[in-house]
């Protein structure tokens, strides 16, 4: 058993966005921690931010995950 594993090879046709060079790969050349994919072309992969951004806000406005009233909320006069 090898005591370090080799750095994980990228597939061709497999696109990465790195959130620390904030540059596309193809293939995953960065850690996993620091890249959003895989996407199925250069172009999706090129727009993960915008895509991010997207989810985020719906996420942050679905009524489903704001069933409490959190800490603003509750301050009032």
């Amino acid at each position: 058993m090898a005591l370090f594993k080799k750095r994980t090879v990228g597939k061709p046709g497999e696109w990465y966005y790195c959130l620390e060079h904030k540059k596309v790969e193809e293939g995953p050349e960065c850690p996993a921690k620091d890249r959003f994919g895989p996407y199925t072309s250069r172009e999706e992969a090129q727009h993960a931010m915008d895509t991010a951004k997207e989810r985020n806000l719906e996420w942050e406005t679905d009524p489903k995950w704001h069933d409490r009233q959190g800490p603003d909320e509750n301050a009032g006069g």
